[in-house]
């Protein structure tokens, strides 16, 4: 994997959200890096894509270079431990490391592809998303799911969330085929986190989420055109 490392902006403008009803906080950062243009270069040149084997990523992902993933991590490390309340005798260890584009066709979506999904249950896994392409890409939207109130999905909660929407899928009928991009009878959109070029967010994986996917915009392979992000998936333990 190349070698690439990144400047990080001293003049960077940081926002911590408190969101849904449950009032989970979400890092937000504005112009986080000096320059995007040789990640985004690296992305285009140097990085093999394929299906995630890990998740059920609509699209295709390739990894970061070990020296971009360490700037990130060297520059939020402290603001993590401080804003999820992480204990202090936890250590920081990656799980995944990938560019993300979206690439799967509306009629190619899996059920589970068609609602917010949520990465792990840990208490203290989260993920950090680095928008990058210049462009009016899709926002991610965070879900409250209407049976039960959760917004975040912990392990104590996940066999009632898992109960819960397996009743409603049998009393309503699958997911419709596509992108969930609003509210629905079983999701509520409650906050959209805007896309903005050399914007990092940080928020736990527990939270539900999708990407408010436009399928005339935001399916594209191609990592110079596409809704090109870094993501970083970290946890404590």
């Amino acid at each position: 994997m190349s070698d690439l490392a990144i400047q990080v902006n001293p003049k960077a403008s940081l926002q911590v959200l408190n969101v849904g009803l449950e009032k989970t906080p979400v890092i937000v950062i504005d112009d986080f890096a000096v320059d995007i243009s040789g990640v985004i270069e690296h992305a285009c040149s140097n990085v093999d894509y394929g299906p995630d084997s890990t998740s059920a990523y609509p699209g295709i992902r390739g990894g970061l270079p070990r020296s971009y993933v360490r700037a990130v991590l060297n520059r939020i490390y402290r603001l993590l431990f401080q804003v999820f309340a992480v204990p202090s005798s936890l250590g920081m260890k990656t799980v995944n490391t990938v560019y993300s584009l979206i690439a799967t066709p509306e009629n190619e979506l899996s059920s589970a592809q068609c609602v917010p999904h949520f990465d792990s249950t840990g208490a203290y896994y989260l993920a950090v998303l680095h928008y990058l392409n210049p462009g009016d890409y899709c926002d991610t939207g965070l879900f409250r799911h209407r049976p039960t109130g959760f917004e975040k999905i912990l392990e104590n909660r996940r066999e009632a969330f898992l109960a819960s929407s397996k009743a409603f899928v049998e009393a309503n009928g699958p997911p419709k085929q596509g992108y969930l991009k609003a509210s629905d009878d079983h999701f509520e959109l409650y906050e959209q986190i805007e896309y903005k070029p050399n914007r990092l967010v940080a928020y736990p994986g527990c939270l539900l989420h999708s990407g408010l996917v436009d399928p005339a915009v935001d399916i594209n392979p191609d990592p110079r055109t596409g809704r090109l992000t870094a993501n970083i998936f970290v946890d404590f333990s």
